[in-house]
């Protein structure tokens, strides 16, 4: 079993635009690659999992969503990157499509997309680590028993400043370049 560094995508990898619904409004922070990259090289499975809630609600399709994974893809190979898997979660209880209305697992703080991962690659939750912008990538980690890292992009900045009672980050970094240095240096 192996460890991973599980990645939310949008404010963590890429620019937080809202719906991301058009790849010309995909932006790649400019330290992704590298951070990936690094995170690569030392032995981590890196795995994007993310809420795609667009999907659920009319405004994007899970083509779209793929589309998106595969134009990332590209953008990361050119700095030398690479994404090991994308697991997403197109549901939410609001949305306007009934097959994807509803409450799921796989939602994070939901576990199911960590889960599928752990199996589909051999992962060890428990020596690996979640980074994103909200506190709901925190509640992911905890609820697999991994190391949680809240970077202050996207909406990190705000989060830090509203955490939720009971909950706490291993680590509150500036970005996914810092996440990746703090791992590398605590595994």
């Amino acid at each position: 079993m192996k460890p991973a560094v599980f990645l939310d995508r949008d404010g963590t990898i890429i620019e937080d635009v809202g719906y991301l619904s058009s790849l010309d409004r995909l932006s790649l922070f400019p330290w992704s690659a590298d951070a990936v990259r690094a995170l690569n090289r030392a032995g981590f499975a890196v795995v994007v999992v993310t809420n795609q809630s667009g999907v659920a609600r009319k405004y994007l399709d899970e083509a779209f969503v793929r589309e998106t994974h595969r134009t990332l893809d590209e953008l990361l190979g050119l700095g030398g990157a690479r994404i090991d898997a994308y697991y997403y979660c197109p549901h939410h209880p609001d949305g306007k499509l009934p097959e994807y209305s509803r409450v799921c697992d796989c939602r994070k703080p939901g576990r199911a997309l960590v889960d599928r991962a752990c199996a589909d690659l051999g992962i060890d939750p428990a020596r690996s680590y979640v980074v994103g912008d909200t506190w709901r990538d925190v509640g992911l980690a905890r609820a697999v028993g991994a190391r949680a890292v809240l970077v202050r992009t996207g909406g990190g900045a705000i989060e830090e400043t509203r955490p939720p009672a009971g909950l706490a980050a291993d680590a509150v970094v500036d970005n996914l370049a810092a996440a990746a240095s703090w791992i590398l240096m605590h595994r």
